[in-house]
């Protein structure tokens, strides 16, 4: 099967599409002579991933320098894309970014986590949302979050709230999309594993990270197939050990074990119990 959406007669908005797991998604939908708009706050990496989407045979490419956490900026650009292109049928919420935080310092870090990586997607999914539906072609809105939203690690509390708010936001909206008549749009959580982009500070690749592309063909396989839920594996986690991991964090409200239980030094031997079980 193929995602109906995935044809050259898509208009597709990928946001933080400059670079990492945006740019190589672009890339793909490119080589399938998809109608593109690469939205990223750095116009110097736009005009280079313009150049690079061409090559890869995009029918045609706009960049916007947009700010997703400004609603107002948000706005213009759907209003940009459907006058260029009468509409949107695949938006992907991916710009994201990952400063440091903990609960007690200071309020800026949450801040901008919230704005751009839960504001974001909660502004451009309300905004293009609507023609999308209008359009009555199939679609789909791929959000961009993270295991750090399911099983929640200490370390960036902020991170984590703002991916486990854009997971409940994400089902939300799958819910609302299958139960709004004429909409034939559907709604996909992206979960990358480790993965080799700018956001992990390192020059080269290390050994247990996917690269974008890997990561990018894993999640359009897992549409074609249907998935909501796109849990990745990586070169040092399978798909098992995730499993194993997320049970376990649910299973602490289960359980009534203490918070983030996986981490604590009582339940060391429980948790390894766990994972060996199975895996």
């Amino acid at each position: 099967m193929t995602h109906p959406a995935f044809t050259s007669d898509s208009v597709a908005v990928v946001t933080g599409g400059a670079s990492g797991i945006g740019l190589a998604a672009a890339t793909r939908f490119a080589g399938k002579g998809m109608r593109l708009v690469v939205v990223d706050r750095a116009q110097d990496r736009l005009d280079a991933a313009a150049d690079s989407l061409r090559s890869a045979g995009a029918a045609k490419v706009m960049t916007a320098s947009t700010d997703v956490s400004d609603r107002q900026q948000v706005e213009v650009l759907e209003k940009q894309v459907a006058d260029t292109f009468g509409g949107t049928d695949i938006l992907m919420n991916n710009a994201g970014i990952g400063m440091r935080s903990s609960i007690m310092g200071p309020p800026d870090a949450w801040q901008a986590t919230l704005a751009v990586n839960l504001w974001g997607p909660i502004h451009c999914t309300q905004l293009f949302a609507p023609r999308m539906v209008e359009r009555g072609r199939a679609g789909a809105i791929i959000n961009t979050g993270s295991k750090q939203g399911i099983t929640t690690p200490p370390g960036n509390p902020a991170y984590n709230v703002s991916k486990a708010g854009l997971k409940a936001f994400t089902e939300a909206l799958a819910h609302e999309l299958r139960n709004t008549g004429g909409a034939q749009l559907s709604a996909h959580l992206l979960i990358p594993g480790f993965v080799h982009t700018g956001m992990i500070g390192a020059a080269e690749k290390p050994p247990a990270a996917w690269t974008a592309e890997q990561t990018v063909e894993f999640f359009v396989e897992s549409m074609n197939r249907g998935d909501f839920y796109i849990l990745c594996p990586d070169n040092d986690v399978p798909r098992a050990l995730d499993e194993k991991r997320i049970s376990w964090a649910v299973g602490d409200i289960i359980e009534n074990r203490p918070a983030l239980s996986r981490w604590h030094p009582d339940y060391a031997e429980a948790f390894a119990a766990h994972v060996e079980g199975d895996v």
